[in-house]
């Protein structure tokens, strides 16, 4: 998912239109960009675009909820549970019983409504607590699937300069260490300034180098920026093509770290080997079948 558009939960007339974008991912909004008289309204249209998707369209399907302590919570997770949904992303918790007490909350809903397959949270990291129980919040529950920066409403009370690159490049590495610390994946939150695209491209570009999946969109314009930059590279795909080739041929004489290309080799860089050519494949920069180098 290297692009994820925010979609307001109140513009339905908004919704075909993101579908049929080139965002990897849709985040549905029910939180902050929905006005309190809007909420019982937003929470049925998106609910009502959910149960009509069909199958195999191509998108992940977020619903940013609103918070625990809000009297939006359960009936948010009651409207939008069913196939429809990927992933809840949960708003402003701050412990680990925060997260658990959204789990549980998902199952039930699922229990009523019958639904197979359970969806995914990604945390949101917006408070100084949060950032500093970031780790606890993402080993809360099997079903985080992700922890995000919620750039907004981490920074912003505490009067940080949100273009200080430096200072948004630490705070991406913590939460990129804490996501590690689970085995679950990190997502670059929003760049507010919709005119500034080298902005946003920079921004994006940091956090790929740590390790993030992808980088939000708050506007269409910031899609294929974000595309691009997350979009394994052909000197990335060669690489791992020959690590990938390299190591069925070290497995096969008992050999547990070798070179390519000059660079020391073992299982970590296996696994991300294999996980830039999963994406490749993914997006179809590579046939589906490659494994061998031609």
């Amino acid at each position: 998912m290297r692009s994820k558009l925010f979609v307001p939960g109140s513009r339905p007339e908004l919704f075909a239109k993101a579908m049929a974008s080139e965002a990897d991912g849709l985040s549905f909004d029910l939180e902050d960009a929905v006005d309190e008289s809007m909420k019982d309204t937003a929470r049925k249209e998106v609910a009502r675009f959910l149960r009509a998707l069909p199958e195999n369209h191509g998108k992940t399907i977020i619903v940013r909820v609103n918070g625990l302590e809000t009297p939006h919570f359960a009936a948010d997770i009651a409207a939008i549970t069913g196939p429809g949904l990927d992933i809840v992303n949960l708003p402003k918790p701050e412990t680990a019983d925060d997260v658990k007490k959204c789990a549980r909350a998902m199952a039930m809903a699922e229990r009523e409504a019958r639904v197979p397959v359970p969806a995914a949270i990604l945390v949101n990291i917006e408070s100084p607590r949060a950032y500093r129980l970031a780790a606890e919040l993402a080993t809360a529950s099997p079903r985080v699937i992700g922890l995000q920066a919620g750039w907004g409403d981490l920074i912003e009370p505490l009067d940080i300069d949100r273009y200080n690159s430096a200072m948004i490049e630490a705070c991406l590495l913590h939460i990129r260490i804490a996501a590690g610390e689970a085995g679950v994946w990190a997502y670059d939150g929003a760049w507010a300034n919709i005119k500034d695209q080298e902005g946003y491209k920079r921004e994006a570009e940091a956090s790929r180098r740590l390790g993030y999946l992808g980088k939000s969109c708050i506007h269409p314009t910031q899609i294929a920026l974000a595309n691009a930059v997350f979009r394994p590279s052909d000197v990335e795909i060669a690489h791992s093509l020959k690590v990938v080739e390299a190591a069925r041929d070290a497995a096969a004489r008992g050999v547990g770290a070798f070179t390519v290309n000059g660079r020391m080799v073992d299982a970590p860089f296996v696994r991300r080997a294999e996980a830039i050519l999963a994406l490749a494949r993914k997006l179809r920069l590579i046939p589906p079948d490659e494994s061998t180098l031609q």
